[in-house]
C-alpha cells in the first residue's frame, strides 16, 4: 500500500493574490488554474513542476475563512520548503521581495531561514545536511 499527500490548501484573499505571491515572487510553479464557474477556480501550485505534493490556493469565502488567512497554523511555522541549493533560493526569493524573518542559520539538521507570505503564513526554507 502506497500513500502520499497529493495536495493541501492555503486560504488566500483571492486566487490572483495567491498566484502573484507564490508564483511571481516565491518562485513556485503554476500547475493548474481551471475556472470552475460561479467565481470558483481550481488553482494548484507547487515548488517545482515535478513536485509530488501540490498546494491548492483557496479563495476565502465568509467570515470564518477570511479570519483564517495567514493564521492557518496558529502562528507557528507550518510549511517546509526543502531546497537543494539554499543560497540560490534564498537570494532569488529575497530579491523578489519575499520577507525573511531572520538571517539563514545552521542547525544540526541543515541550513534554515523562516519566511512568510504577505498574509502571515510562516514557512521554513531549508536544506538538509546530506
Amino acid at each position: 500500500m502506497s500513500r502520499h499527500i497529493s495536495a493541501f490548501a492555503i486560504v488566500v484573499p483571492s486566487y490572483d493574490d495567491g498566484i502573484a505571491f507564490y508564483v511571481k515572487r516565491a518562485g513556485f510553479s503554476l500547475i493548474e488554474d481551471t475556472n470552475m464557474g460561479d467565481g470558483k477556480r481550481w488553482v494548484l501550485i507547487a515548488p517545482s513542476p515535478d513536485a509530488e505534493t501540490r498546494i491548492l490556493l483557496a479563495e476565502a469565502k465568509g467570515d470564518t475563512q477570511v479570519a483564517a488567512i495567514g493564521n492557518q497554523t496558529g502562528g507557528r511555522v507550518g510549511f517546509f520548503l526543502h531546497s537543494d541549493d539554499f543560497d540560490a533560493d534564498f537570494q532569488q526569493m529575497s530579491a523578489a521581495g519575499v520577507i525573511f524573518e531572520e538571517a539563514p542559520r545552521d542547525e544540526p539538521y541543515g541550513k534554515v531561514a523562516v519566511w512568510r507570505d504577505p498574509w502571515g503564513n510562516r514557512w521554513d526554507l531549508l536544506q538538509l545536511k546530506s
